[in-house]
């Protein structure tokens, strides 16, 4: 497997410097050299059919339409030990729990804006910034992150970043359970020698997080009724919507199976109408309700703000959370956890250079070729510059876009992104990965042990998002001295 692999100065996640492979993944390597290559292809295949005849798929948009895919999967999992995933758990909790403080704070009092911590102009023209929907509604336990997906990397110290944090719609958690589903059909070879943290139950946290988020005038507090309300089929998370509906045992509804009557939600059902009382929305804040955001849309619900203004229904995650995650709000996160914890950030940053800037938009300007401008308001991996592989052309295009709109993009140094070998095309090759750690939150925060490791499978590619062409990896967290048994 390693004859050929080749070494860099990247960090990577299995392999050490001399071709020797961390103590950690001794055991997985050792199962792995009593595999033949026919053997290994085989499985290879087994696997990508097993997400195919499952219907596990995500679209790709494109200028002629969507396109269908299934995610990507490669076998070769990442193994985090026991040590180093208390750590990224610890540093998870205390930035969840520092944005929401920040979210409920920007809707109510704005201390944190008249302290001047946060530049005031940067949350009021923030195009996600909905005071007058979400200023002062009463979430139950001052709750506005249900689920949380906290994008991680590792520098070429290997230490663990944040790169972005996902406060509206996370996806991708279906794809952690089904990886680790195939891994365990595919390769029960690997399980029988691994002490791994299971990710059974971890529903159990989803649903009752869910549950807990009861409105004030709920008439059934201790048996209340939630909802997915997706936008439908042609959604690129559809499936995501789907399987998480399924797990919980909750019905899924689009728009029109909702009704607002005496700024009460119901759903409507063969036997009538029924209310609800929680709503898992997976539709952007835009859609949701067609009488306060987008008059067009035909994928919300009239009266649905009224009826949470009157404690009637609740909306989760909550409406405006896209200003916590606006990626230029991002660079403050640190100083959010000092000024509401009075703790220094576990886990850093990226640094990240504001383009509204005078001096730091020229300094970039002048080594666009170095660095990763984003726009703030996409994701996805969209509309984004990585200046070390782009052309003369594409720089210059960025450098124009930069004039004109200045205060819509950011720049990152390239992060050295650690890689991780993977098995495409009948052969070992590394290719970059990162990590997308779920958060589930009410009373307490739960982390998921794991999450969803993705991985450009495009050889030399930085980016991990599936609609670029990027898959996944099983993510096993070890138990406490798992890692010693080797």
């Amino acid at each position: 497997m390693l004859k050929n692999y080749p070494s860099s100065s990247f960090y990577d996640e299995m392999v050490a410097e001399s071709s020797k492979v961390r103590p950690h993944y001794e055991k997985f390597y050792r199962i792995l050299q009593k595999l033949a290559d026919d053997e290994l292809l085989e499985k290879h295949e087994t696997a990508q059919l097993s997400f195919l005849r499952q219907g596990i798929t995500f679209t790709v948009y494109h200028e002629d339409g969507g396109t269908e895919r299934t995610m990507p999967f490669d076998f070769i999992p990442i193994i985090i030990p026991a040590e180093d995933w208390e750590k990224i758990e610890t540093g998870i909790k205390q930035r969840v729990k520092a944005l929401n403080y920040f979210l409920e704070d920007i809707y109510n009092e704005k201390k944190i804006l008249k302290d001047g911590v946060v530049p005031r102009d940067l949350i009021e023209n923030n195009q996600y910034y909905y005071e007058q929907q979400a200023g002062g509604l009463n979430l139950p336990h001052r709750n506005h992150i249900y689920l949380a997906g906290i994008d991680l990397i590792r520098d070429g110290n290997g230490v663990y970043r944040v790169l972005e944090d996902n406060l509206r719609n996370p996806s991708g958690l279906s794809y952690v359970f089904q990886n680790r589903f195939v891994m365990r059909k595919v390769f029960p070879e690997f399980f029988l020698e691994h002490d791994i943290r299971t990710l059974e139950h971890q529903f159990s946290h989803l649903y009752q997080a869910l549950l807990n988020h009861v409105p004030a005038n709920s008439l059934s507090p201790d048996n209340p009724t939630a909802v997915l309300l997706t936008p439908g089929m042609y959604n690129s998370a559809y499936y995501d919507h789907v399987f998480l509906a399924q797990q919980m045992g909750i019905e899924m509804v689009e728009g029109q199976d909702l009704l607002v009557k005496n700024d009460i939600v119901y759903m409507k059902t063969m036997r009538g109408l029924q209310r609800v009382d929680i709503i898992y929305r997976r539709i952007d804040d835009d859609f949701l309700d067609p009488e306060e955001f987008r008059d067009d849309s035909a994928l919300g619900v009239p009266g649905l703000m009224e009826a949470c203004r009157k404690d009637n229904a609740v909306v989760v995650n909550g409406v405006g959370n896209g200003v916590a995650d606006d990626k230029a709000v991002y660079a403050y996160v640190p100083e959010m956890i000092r000024y509401y914890l009075g703790e220094d950030p576990l886990i850093p940053n990226v640094d990240t250079y504001f383009l509204s800037d005078k001096a730091s938009r020229e300094d970039v300007l002048s080594r666009l070729e170095e660095l990763v401008v984003k726009n703030v308001g996409a994701s996805g991996g969209y509309d984004m510059l990585i200046g070390p592989q782009s052309t003369p052309e594409q720089i210059e295009i960025f450098k124009e876009k930069i004039l004109e709109n200045p205060a819509q993009y950011i720049a990152q140094p390239t992060i050295q992104l650690s890689r991780a070998p993977a098995f495409q095309q009948e052969r070992f090759y590394p290719c970059h990965v990162d990590l997308r750690v779920f958060a589930v939150g009410c009373d307490h925060i739960h982390v998921l042990p794991g999450g969803l490791s993705r991985v450009a499978l495009k050889e030399g590619s930085l980016v991990v998002n599936s609609s670029q062409g990027g898959g996944g990896k099983d993510t096993w967290v070890l138990r406490e001295g798992a890692e010693n048994n080797a």
